[in-house]
């Protein structure tokens, strides 16, 4: 090859924040790039629902490649869920061109040939901590000590102001610390390199907790915590700004591909997804509820409820959702234990690696065998699993009725209104192609998109649920994801292509082979579509 390439990958990022901020000045060196290289907007499709964009980046699959559904896996045995690290290989394993990984989630550095570190501070890592050469973690915590930001790379911060800004200063700072590695590591560590892919994923921490900083349509935009929320979002922006003409001032020989698969907003997942959807279903199977009934100190107009500066949402919805062992182990408490503070125990919802205790879905795991159908635990869109007879252990559906009850389902949900609002609460509802008995511990029978943001159901039969609290402001609601490249021979005329199609043109640039089966086409100088 006659150039090197440098792919810097932006999680979670929104790039329409971003277009307001370039042509108000404040992000210079991303607007002369807009200017100067080939523009793309990029659409994930369903995938975006799965979570898994960067593993779809590392792999070249989407979910229909041989892909994942989900990060989340199916034990159809046991009736259990778990979060698994990847694995899958990276598609650039088969590279010729020497290449540097720096922080890429789901790559699994082992198995690719590349050299750098992973696990440093991303965002949902995928991988464990790996380095190559071996010790050059230890090299980097010499240099540029341990990540700061790590303890608001998934933070729960909207309740209060002063965290919030601390949170946001951390993060900043986050991103300049990661700026002065990868500088260090293609400028003077390992400088023998062809192409490079860094991410940079504080955007990703930071919208899911200060969106409602930045959009004036937010429920939770007028809240005391906004205004740092923004100012702190608007920062990160600037200084991953300034890291892009940092790398270009390291490597001014290289071209440069600058993308995010998709865009961020709202959140109008959590909710829904994760409280609601798991509540609905067990009242629709048992005719009772097991969520608690919520009770709030303060609530905005509208109905959303407010969380006190000090109350963490994972610790009331455990008091509001509770696991079975958990109402167990209460119950055989003796009274002096009972005096006991509650917070105590609500340790029981972190789990170890790989567990989602955490998620309220996940607490209603024990009624699933006895269930004809349940929420299947989710980030981000809802989810359905039909408990199958054939497919799971304890199935209560036979095959014959699969459509049928599928239809009751949808039916139920059609059925089903926000509580503030009197809206439906369904946007889109869509069924994978697989046959039922076929469909992978990853995947579920029923998808469904939300619409707006309910942080409460009614039912004519499930009755009134919630509302609870926001956990995350921001979600992966963008309409789009972006790219900029500016390699030779790339036309700049605007245009919309896959996601997918990232990873093919990054070979097609280095004048490489391209993988077969992978879920893109590249994109070629001169070539349109």
């Amino acid at each position: 090859m006659s150039r090197r390439l440098i792919v810097l990958g932006l999680d979670g990022f929104e790039i329409s924040l971003a277009e307001a901020m370039m042509a108000s000045g404040d992000m210079p060196h991303m607007a002369r790039l807009a200017e100067t290289a080939s523009v793309f907007d990029l659409d994930h499709g369903r995938a975006k629902a799965t979570g898994l964009a960067w593993e779809q980046v590392a792999s070249g699959r989407g979910p229909g490649d041989g892909g994942r559904w989900s990060a989340l896996t199916f034990d159809p045995e046991r009736y259990t869920v778990r979060q698994a690290v990847t694995s899958a290989q990276p598609v650039f394993a088969d590279l010729a061109d020497r290449m540097v990984v720096f922080d890429a989630p789901y790559f699994d550095l082992a198995r690719s040939g590349a050299r750098g570190v992973t696990n440093w501070g991303a965002h949902d890592p995928g991988v464990s901590a790996q380095a190559s050469p071996a010790g050059l973690d230890g090299e980097i915590l010499a240099r540029f000590g341990r990540y700061v930001a790590r303890r608001w790379i998934y933070g729960f911060t909207w309740p209060s102001a002063d965290r919030t800004a601390e949170a946001g200063a951390d993060l900043i700072e986050g991103v300049r610390q990661r700026s002065r590695v990868a500088a260090w590591l293609l400028g003077e560590r390992l400088t023998d390199w062809d192409v490079a892919l860094v991410t940079v994923s504080e955007a990703h921490s930071a919208i899911e907790q200060f969106w409602h900083g930045v959009d004036p349509a937010h429920p939770l935009h007028g809240i005391p915590s906004a205004h740092p929320a923004g100012e702190a979002l608007r920062g990160i922006y600037r200084e991953i700004d300034a890291m892009c003409g940092t790398l270009r001032e390291v490597a001014p020989d290289a071209g440069i591909v600058v993308f995010a698969m998709h865009g961020m907003g709202t959140n109008q997942a959590d909710i829904p997804s994760m409280v609601l959807l798991p509540e609905l279903m067990f009242r629709l199977a048992f005719g009772r509820s097991h969520a608690g009934p919520p009770a709030w100190r303060q609530t905005l107009p509208g109905g959303v409820p407010l969380m006190e500066p000090h109350e963490d949402w994972f610790k009331v919805m455990q008091g509001l959702v509770p696991s079975p062992a958990y109402q167990a182990l209460r119950r055989r408490l003796s009274r002096a234990w009972r005096r006991l503070r509650l917070s105590r125990w609500t340790g029981y919802g972190n789990g170890g690696s790989g567990t989602v205790d955490w998620m309220p879905s996940a607490r209603y795991q024990p009624y699933w065998p006895r269930m004809p159908a349940f929420a299947f635990p989710s980030f981000y869109d809802g989810q359905i699993r039909i408990n199958l007879a054939g497919r799971e252990k304890r199935g209560v559906v036979p095959v014959a009725r699969f459509d049928a009850a599928r239809d009751e389902l949808v039916a139920a949900l059609h059925d089903t209104r926000c509580l503030h609002t009197g809206e439906p609460v369904v946007d889109e509802i869509w069924y994978p192609e697989s046959a039922p008995l076929e469909r992978g511990p990853s995947e579920a029978d029923i998808y469904i998109e939300w619409r707006g943001t309910p942080l409460g159901f009614e039912h004519p039969v499930g009755g009134r649920i919630g509302p609870y609290p926001f956990r995350r402001t921001g979600g992966h609601t963008g309409e789009r994801g972006f790219a900029y490249i500016d390699w030779p021979g790339l036309a700049r005329d605007r245009e919309r292509r896959s996601a997918f199609d990232i990873v093919p043109t990054i070979f097609e640039l280095l004048g490489e082979r391209i993988p077969g089966g992978l879920a893109g086409t590249p994109i070629r100088p001169g070539s349109r579509r």
